[in-house]
């Protein structure tokens, strides 16, 4: 592939160190993920100057962008004012945004420093009416791909992501539903630029571009780069982590900072790994070819179609596909296209009916409902004589990985350790921790939905954590042990039966109880095995030998490990450590640390030699760190989780190759650890008032009861992303 060309940089090099307070003060104020190639600081400009139409979204993208830029080494500097644009000020600039700018905007003085600008090197990044900008200046067109022509109501509608690998559409979905204002264009600008995202037109009303409507795109302008986007209408957008995901994307590839492929035009082939293709980029076929239509996604269609003819897509597998969606066209006889598995006469999965739609141009969408397949995707087709149909694009449509059951790779860690006077511990129990007096003061600074619960309540408090667990979309939690015949080892089997009932698996967290050595962790594995290894709800990593975990909490307190080569083939036993000096006889690495995630040190190098020597490379998110009600006093830096972007940058971390190194599975602290309010259990909304205890109120736009479940649910939605990256690896 080949990659866009960057010019020679001045004022971006490497970072040679940097500063641990900064970096966790501005990491968690984005969800934005870190450049895989971090550079020094730059500065990127901000121009919103508005000649007509003005969006009240602009102060929302001003300070999304100051923000982002504040978690990802970059400084922005935000003005309207037009004589930034002279050449030796925009030289002090790595790329230059034009945020919803409407009119004529620049004189031909400053237009000509832009253009000298993006030619010599510079970025450009255009935002939604940045397309409404500059008609009266020709080559504008050029740097922004495509003019302004009208738009609909806003509405939702659904995108396609057709490039996967691009840094702002790398981890979106194959489809993408959002609800913008969504602009049609005077012209069709796929011939001269690199599509990343299209509309689907049939997903809402007013589109006016015949079915190919591109949205977003990127494309090299002589030895500088190009991003534009339709998106950003709305103020909402630029609170959505997904929506700054993307921004933070166009911008580092304008400016320079991380690489893409920004070729102009689009082979139209099936995205490797991915759900949608171009029905033309055919891997084997009988009797079809590929046929020009300028109104078609790419160009082009799949072709002169007759009774009996065949396609097949050797990429794209159909396990795991739940329904099939095809752009299709007829001026012939209609017909049936045949979804099939492994070969042309393989399995009939399903099919879709079309009718003729009146003219080869004219274009509808057509789908149908999928049976279990495994193996490549297969189109066979059917009808009378002469030509049937054209196939544009298609889609195949995936369940989420986790909606029946949670996914066995996210790992949360679970404490047993909680107890009432009422309760089978028949006293306060951790809740008191910090000089407390429970139950309206308890040692944390969130206060649980359930209120100061006891760890023994099976039929209450316990099955109520496996039905949230549930929800969160993970499928195994990590059991906090001490050892032996201590209290949580007497409730490890009633915990185990309620986690049975709903489907999840228990791993163990070996904490560091008094006189824990080598020897006797191997001793408490054989233990634990003995006990629970035929329960139902005994976690077995079958990726992995079918193998229970064993988290190793404080692991560098013992120096001499060399006694778990004795449990290696029945057991994955896990270092807390990213030294991997420090990992002989493990199976596995973990981090645990909650704050740390913001800034992932060490993951990259940790995973890459846990993949190089065949380990368990696990790395912990969390939602944030605050433990000052339960540690009176203590120095420990804290995370604020604000209202989500705290989690998801952790996540985003963990699932970045080039910063978390390829993942085996993500751990998250906590499920409900309340001293150090890493918790996803829900928070009361609504907790005793006068002890300051703060609340989900916010998290990723919920308020009230609302917010009390929302990082359940962001877990499941980062769960299922995990478990369809992990499909594409494999």
């Amino acid at each position: 592939m080949r990659r866009t060309r960057t010019r020679p940089r001045t004022r971006i090099r490497r970072r040679l160190a940097c500063a641990v307070a900064l970096a966790l003060g501005a990491a968690f104020l984005s969800p934005g993920v870190q450049s895989a190639a971090a550079a020094d600081p730059y500065q990127v400009l901000v121009f919103s100057k508005t000649a007509g139409f003005r969006h009240d979204s602009i102060p929302a993208g001003i300070t999304a962008l100051e923000q982002l830029g504040a978690a990802n080494d970059f400084t922005v500097t935000a003005t309207e004012d037009a004589t930034a644009f002279t050449p030796a000020n925009l030289a002090d600039y790595e790329a230059v945004v034009f945020l919803s700018t409407t009119g004529d905007v620049l004189n031909d003085t400053q237009q000509s420093a832009l253009k000298g600008y993006v030619d010599g090197g510079g970025g450009f990044v255009g935002v939604h009416a940045a397309a409404d900008t500059e008609y009266d200046w020709p080559e504008y067109e050029d740097l922004v791909g495509a003019w302004f022509q009208s738009h609909p109501a806003i509405q939702e509608a659904r995108l396609t992501t057709e490039d996967h690998v691009h840094p702002a559409t790398a981890r979106l979905d194959d489809t993408w539903t959002r609800t913008d204002e969504w602009y049609n264009y005077r012209s069709n600008p796929r011939d001269s630029v690199h599509v990343l995202q299209s509309l689907d037109e049939s997903s809402y009303s007013g589109g006016e571009m015949g079915g190919d409507h591109p949205i977003t795109w990127c494309h090299e302008q002589q030895e500088g780069r190009s991003f534009y986007t339709g998106l950003g209408h709305t103020i909402e957008s630029f609170a959505d982590p997904d929506f700054r995901q993307f921004l933070l994307g166009g911008v580092q590839y304008a400016a320079g900072a991380v690489e893409a492929d920004c070729s102009a035009g689009d082979p139209g082939g099936p995205d490797p790994g991915g759900d949608s293709a171009e029905a033309e980029a055919y891997t084997s076929s009988s009797g079809v070819q590929s046929a020009a239509h300028g109104s078609a996604s790419g160009g082009a269609t799949l072709g002169y179609i007759d009774d009996g003819d065949w396609a097949g897509y050797s990429s794209l597998d159909t396990a795991g596909a739940t329904a099939f969606t095809a752009t299709v066209s007829s001026a012939g006889a209609g017909g049936t296209i045949e979804v099939r598995s492994g070969s042309a006469t393989g399995p009939l999965l399903g099919s879709a009916d079309v009718v003729p739609t009146g003219g080869w141009e004219t274009f509808t969408e057509v789908t149908t409902t999928l049976s279990a397949g495994t193996g490549p995707l297969f189109l066979g087709f059917t009808g009378g004589a002469g030509a049937l149909f054209d196939v544009d694009r298609f889609t195949l449509t995936r369940a989420p990985a986790t909606e029946d059951e949670g996914s066995s790779n996210v790992h949360l860690f679970y404490y047993p350790w909680y107890g009432t006077p009422e309760g089978p511990a028949g006293d306060w129990r951790h809740w008191q921790q910090g000089g407390h007096t429970p139950p309206d003061a308890i040692g944390a600074d969130l206060y649980p939905k359930l209120g100061p619960y006891d760890s023994g309540d099976i039929a209450g408090a316990v099955d109520q954590h496996m039905e949230w667990v549930k929800r969160s979309g993970a499928g195994v939690i990590v059991y906090s042990w001490w050892g032996q015949g201590g209290y949580e080892d007497g409730l490890a089997g009633d915990v185990m039966d309620a986690a049975a009932r709903h489907g999840i698996e228990v791993a163990w967290h070996i904490e560091p109880y008094g006189g824990r050595t080598a020897a006797s962790v191997v001793d408490d594995i054989a233990y634990l095995e003995g006990k629970f290894g035929d329960h139902p709800a005994f976690y077995r990593d079958a990726a992995n030998g079918d193998r229970n975990a064993y988290y190793i909490f404080e692991s560098l307190k013992i120096q001499d490990w060399s006694a778990l080569d004795a449990v290696k083939d029945t057991a994955i036993v896990l270092a807390q450590t990213t030294d991997t000096s420090k990992v002989d006889h493990f199976g596995g690495i973990y981090t645990y640390d909650g704050i740390a995630g913001a800034t992932a040190p060490g993951w990259k190098n940790a995973g890459d030699y846990a993949k190089a020597n065949g380990l368990v490379w696990a790395p912990s998110v969390a939602p944030g760190y605050i433990d000052d009600r339960a540690v009176p006093g203590n120095t420990t830096p804290t995370l604020g989780r604000e209202g989500g972007a705290s989690y998801d940058l952790e996540w985003n971390n963990a699932l970045d190759p080039a910063i978390g190194g390829d993942p085996t599975w993500v751990s998250v602290t906590s499920f409900n650890e309340w001293h150090e309010g890493s918790s996803i259990e829900p928070a009361s909304s609504t907790p005793p008032p006068g002890h300051g205890y703060e609340t989900f109120e916010g998290a990723y736009g919920t308020t009230g009861e609302a917010a009390e479940t929302a990082y359940l649910d962001r877990t499941a939605y980062w769960a299922d992303r995990f478990e369809q990256l992990l499909r594409q690896r494999r």
